[in-house]
């Protein structure tokens, strides 16, 4: 596994690293997110629609809904939600696998609960506020492709604070 942390102290650098992300991740990629809540997963979720060509303000946290399809950008993002959820069966029932094998971005809060459904290459964004603004941001690479973006986003030269 490749992996790296960054220090990220606006909201105008979480857009920055979902437009990276945007850019980088290939086609049917799965990024896994993990944090407490207000850690800033839907941010992220937001910043990587908007750099895809969805309308970044439609994007909301699916917790009530469960699932929220984007398909008016480039690519389709599909945007799971597994808070609420109890088990894996009941995450099953959404068909994941269905979303892990299309073409479009599948983004995933709340992966931690349940990580024996998602696939077995994906990205681990691990999201931890330090304080009110301050989030450290852990990229893990499941997988030869997501290892390769992480390594990306580790060599590309650009501020994040």
């Amino acid at each position: 596994m490749t992996n790296i942390t960054l220090e990220i102290s606006s909201l105008s650098s979480t857009d920055r690293l979902g437009q990276l992300l945007a850019k980088l991740l290939p086609d049917g990629s799965v990024v896994a997110l993990v944090g407490t809540l207000g850690a800033g997963k839907t941010k992220l979720v937001q910043a990587i629609a908007k750099h895809t060509g969805n309308a970044e303000e439609t994007i909301s946290s699916p917790t009530f809904v469960l699932l929220h399809e984007y398909t008016d950008g480039d690519r389709p993002i599909y945007h799971f939600d597994a808070y609420r959820l109890e088990s894996a069966d009941e995450f099953r029932r959404l068909s994941p696998d269905d979303y892990f094998e299309d073409t479009g971005l599948t983004l995933v809060e709340w992966a931690d609960k349940f990580p024996e459904v998602l696939p077995a290459h994906y990205l681990e964004v691990r999201i931890e506020p330090l304080d009110e603004t301050v989030r450290r941001f852990h990229l893990i690479g499941h997988g030869g492709e997501y290892e390769a973006v992480v390594s990306a986003v580790a060599e590309t030269p650009f501020s994040l604070s």
